[in-house]
């Protein structure tokens, strides 16, 4: 390759890969100054909004989507039934209704098939189901407690900025990066089946409800793979992440988030 198309590549991959590894060391760093010192009571929903903000920035700063066309009618409907769809499944196992008609396989999907296998999430006490165990840290995103303006930001951060760089990271980039380094000569379209269940793996475990999150990210894979639009993707993420946000907020269930 020559330097300039060297340097876009560079330039592409940094717009793919950055947004997102950037997410995760803030969420790193914060876990890391959690363990070190006593932070302020609302450290957590300003450390979200000022990473949705900055991963915002770098995402519109390098315009990884330049290399993709626009996202179009037929896969927009696709988006929305999928990003419900992936909702529906993700809140079904840990909703009332499940707890009380089996409550034996709600506490197993809560013990081994959450992170970390084996213990319960903090959020969950089948004693207490549905309420939330007392001094839960994710509550401090109620607007009881934070104010509507960090609620806002981490719903906006939650359906328009991780899910979407999220998708740009595992469907747009390591799906085609670890087949080819200059991953974007590679049609979205062309599937390989290794690397789709690899790429499933790890977006899986990167979520704490790991079996749900292969399952979601099946299905945006496929979604992107099978139409060759990673807006379809993207959307699909943002609306499930946005149903999610709204079912919290309606229903007080802060263990989502």
């Amino acid at each position: 390759m020559d330097d300039r198309t060297q340097q876009e590549g560079r330039g592409l991959a940094r717009g793919h890969a950055a947004p997102f590894l950037v997410w995760v060391g803030c969420i790193a760093a914060l876990a890391a100054a959690e363990r070190l010192v006593n932070l302020p009571a609302l450290a957590q929903p300003w450390v979200y909004a000022a990473k949705s903000a900055a991963c915002a920035a770098l995402f519109l700063w390098w315009r990884p989507w330049r290399i993709y066309p626009a996202l179009r009618l037929r896969n927009a409907l696709w988006a929305v039934a999928a990003g419900l769809g992936v909702a529906g499944l993700w809140v079904l196992p840990e909703t009332v209704w499940v707890g009380q008609a089996f409550p034996a396989a709600q506490a197993f999907y809560h013990r081994w098939l959450i992170l970390m296998p084996g213990v319960y999430p903090d959020y969950y006490d089948p004693a207490l189901f549905p309420r939330l165990p007392p001094g839960f840290a994710g509550a401090v995103y109620d607007p009881a407690v934070c104010g509507w303006g960090l609620t806002l930001a981490r719903l906006a951060g939650s359906a328009l900025v991780i899910a979407v760089i999220e998708e740009f990271f595992f469907r747009g980039f390591l799906y085609r990066w670890l087949r080819q380094e200059t991953f974007w000569k590679i049609p979205l379209i062309r599937w390989d089946l290794a690397t789709f269940w690899i790429v499933v793996l790890v977006f899986g475990i990167e979520h704490d409800r790991w079996l749900v999150g292969m399952a979601a990210g099946a299905v945006y894979g496929l979604l992107a793979v099978r139409t060759g639009d990673i807006w379809a993707a993207a959307v699909a993420h943002g609306l499930t992440n946005l149903a999610l946000g709204a079912y919290v907020l309606l229903c007080g269930r802060y263990g989502f988030w």
